[in-house]
């Protein structure tokens, strides 16, 4: 049985679990760098939400962590020139081109003075991450390959459901769609969660169990956002007596979660279509908003 069977920047508050007073002093921040899926969709309507493919920073007491290496890694890496040296932790959920295809635009991976962690789990093929990461950067497909990035580079093969431990940050992980070898990760630091799970397999008849423990009491948890489903009459439509949205706020729901963040919008999807989108959500989960290019959150 499969593992998983069972623009300005905006700012927005996440009620902190209750915590010791020492605890409230630790840093959690959240910033969407990238919060659409498939492919990078610039242009005057989606403005206000953000073209950029997959890419959210969490800086958590003196750790920087990276989720996910969409074309908001470019803006990213750019944005982190000012703290060099840097050391950064970069999680991939999986290596679909969405998810992978700003690395090679990372420019402090370049950098020697830079020391980057790279995390990800062995695809279906076998391959590693390493080797997905360097393959997208072999010509005739791309002009310089990976041996050029002169940063101190390590490459951590991910075992599932293991801690991995940064400091005082906790790292948990789970399967939440085996046949993509999809990864979810739940960060923890002195009582405070986010969990980035937007690769998860859904089920008509019941909830993802692996996301569900994964979600279990979290601060906020970012989910994918509702894929389109034609009704028949307009193929850019959702559907929304038929789409996996209402199973991703069920198990929100479920796990008792505070919040809920909606990423990986459609590349069809304009700016008006996601109000009404988030207007949809919030009238059936009221502590829900969707991701948008240069959100802050601070738990």
């Amino acid at each position: 049985m499969p593992p998983d069977s069972k623009p300005a920047a905006l700012q927005s508050k996440v009620q902190p679990t209750p915590a010791h007073k020492d605890d409230l002093a630790v840093n959690f921040e959240v910033q969407f760098w990238g919060v659409r899926g498939q492919i990078a969709t610039p242009g005057k309507e989606t403005v206000r939400y953000g073209g950029n493919t997959s890419c959210v920073e969490m800086r958590v007491a003196d750790q920087c962590l990276i989720f996910d290496g969409g074309t908001g890694l470019r803006q990213l890496g750019n944005s982190l020139l000012s703290r060099m040296p840097i050391e950064a932790h970069l999680f991939f959920t999986h290596c679909h081109w969405d998810r992978i295809q700003g690395f090679p635009f990372f420019v402090p991976a370049f950098i020697p003075i830079n020391h980057i962690h790279i995390y990800g789990a062995t695809a279906s093929n076998g391959s590693t991450f390493k080797e997905r990461l360097s393959g997208q950067m072999l010509g005739p497909n791309f002009p310089v390959p990976i041996q050029v990035m002169q940063s101190k580079m390590e490459f951590h093969d991910l075992s599932i459901e293991e801690k991995e431990c940064l400091g005082n940050v906790i790292i948990e992980t789970s399967f939440l769609n085996y046949s993509h070898r999809s990864i979810g990760y739940r960060i923890t630091c002195q009582g405070k969660s986010v969990v980035y799970a937007t690769g998860t397999k859904y089920f008509p008849d019941h909830l993802n169990e692996n996301l569900l423990n994964l979600a279990h009491h979290a601060d906020l948890v970012i989910l994918d956002a509702p894929k389109v489903t034609s009704n028949g009459k307009n193929p850019l439509a959702i559907d929304w007596e038929n789409t996996p949205w209402q199973i991703s706020i069920e198990t929100a729901k479920e796990a008792e979660v505070k919040q809920v963040v909606i990423s990986l919008h459609n590349p069809e999807h304009s700016d008006d279509f996601l109000d009404k989108v988030e207007e949809k959500i919030q009238s059936v989960f009221s502590n829900a908003i969707l991701a948008r290019e240069g959100m802050i959150l601070s738990l």
